[in-house]
């Protein structure tokens, strides 16, 4: 008999509204009391009015939630921007760990690197050093870094991040696996991407799309991704304890209310 495992659904606040406070007054009608911050009314994490950071603490404290996740958007560039690599490892990444312990999260989810069409295999060592630095810095706060594939970037499909996961070797780096951001890569989401990266997997992003991740999105379950089959696997194989919900398509208040209601009902038929 299969050991099933508890997996609760979160979601990324703005994926609701950026006021957190409106996002959270939605989430928590719905049950969902676990946020991943991105971006807020006053700009994207860390580089938030401070004010604002305030008001999310007070709100956090206030209702019992739990900041799951900040995604500041670095390593999205190319590995030849050096300097603005270098930026974001000497100042965004540490504003991002100062904020992500003030708010008691234990995750900050980064990109791949892009790569250039004819890239050559070697600068991948690149891509690994810098995932490695990264990772150095937040085990200082007892925080992990995971990495979001995304199509067009060394971290692409499951088997690529995997790839770098496993080269920079390091207990404070894992995979953000977001079975969306696969799709119309070489590689089936799930099961093949899933099986490829999923020993290194820390946290996971459930969005849809029938067209390619960057290009349309569509509400869970009315898209190409298996869901029902990825959600059974993750119940199954207890990677992770939540799933976060992304939902990328408008009217987002509506689409991300069913995105709650369909994951909960695969997660109920999987157990």
């Amino acid at each position: 008999m299969n050991t099933h495992h508890p997996l609760a659904l979160g979601i990324v606040s703005d994926e609701v509204a950026a006021d957190f406070g409106t996002a959270v007054q939605y989430g928590l009608s719905w049950g969902i009391t676990r946020y991943e911050l991105r971006c807020l009314s006053t700009g994207r994490v860390p580089l938030v009015d401070r004010k604002e950071l305030d008001g999310v603490a007070a709100r956090v404290k206030q209702d019992g939630l739990h900041i799951t996740a900040l995604s500041p958007g670095i390593f999205k560039s190319h590995l030849a921007d050096t300097a603005l690599i270098e930026r974001e490892l000497v100042e965004v990444l540490p504003a991002t760990l100062d904020l992500a312990a003030a708010l008691s999260c234990g995750l900050i989810i980064v990109f791949g690197f892009q790569r250039k069409a004819g890239e050559s295999d070697d600068r991948f060592n690149c891509a690994v050093e810098y995932m490695r630095r990264a990772a150095v810095a937040a085990a200082q706060y007892n925080i992990r870094i995971a990495i979001e594939n995304e199509p067009g970037f060394w971290c692409d499909t499951g088997k690529n991040t995997h790839h770098v996961i496993t080269t920079a070797a390091h207990s404070s780096l894992g995979a953000n696996w977001d079975p969306c951001n696969a799709y119309g890569t070489d590689e089936r989401p799930y099961p093949e991407g899933y099986e490829a990266v999923k020993d290194t997997i820390v946290n996971v992003h459930a969005k849809d799309t029938n067209k390619g991740a960057l290009i349309q999105c569509v509400p869970i379950g009315a898209g190409a991704i298996d869901w029902r089959g990825q959600i059974a696997a993750l119940l199954h194989d207890g990677i992770v304890g939540h799933v976060t919900i992304e939902t990328h398509c408008l009217p987002l208040i509506d689409n991300s209310r069913h995105n709650v209601e369909i994951l909960r009902q695969y997660i109920q038929a999987s157990q």
